[in-house]
C-alpha cells in the first residue's frame, strides 16, 4: 500500500487513536492500522472504523444519560 500522504511504503501496525467530543475524551493507545514507513501517517480499515465508531455511539448514549439524570 502506498501512503496517499507522502506516497511512502505502508505497512501493518498500530497507532494510537482519540476523540474528543460531546463532554468526554477517549483515547486508545494500539488500534490495527497501516502506518507509512516515511512519514508516520495511519490509515484505519473499514472493520476498524466500525469498531470505533460502535464504541463511539455507545458512549454518546451513556454520556447523555448521564447528563440527563444530572439536570
Amino acid at each position: 500500500m502506498e501512503c496517499f500522504h507522502c506516497k511512502g511504503k505502508m505497512i501493518k501496525g498500530k497507532a494510537p487513536f482519540s476523540a474528543d467530543r460531546n463532554g468526554y475524551y477517549i483515547s486508545w493507545k494500539s488500534v490495527p492500522a497501516w502506518v507509512c514507513t516515511q512519514c508516520g501517517e495511519t490509515f484505519f480499515e473499514a472493520n476498524e472504523v466500525n469498531h470505533i465508531q460502535k464504541a463511539l455511539q455507545k458512549i454518546d448514549y451513556e454520556t447523555m444519560e448521564l447528563t440527563l439524570k444530572v439536570a
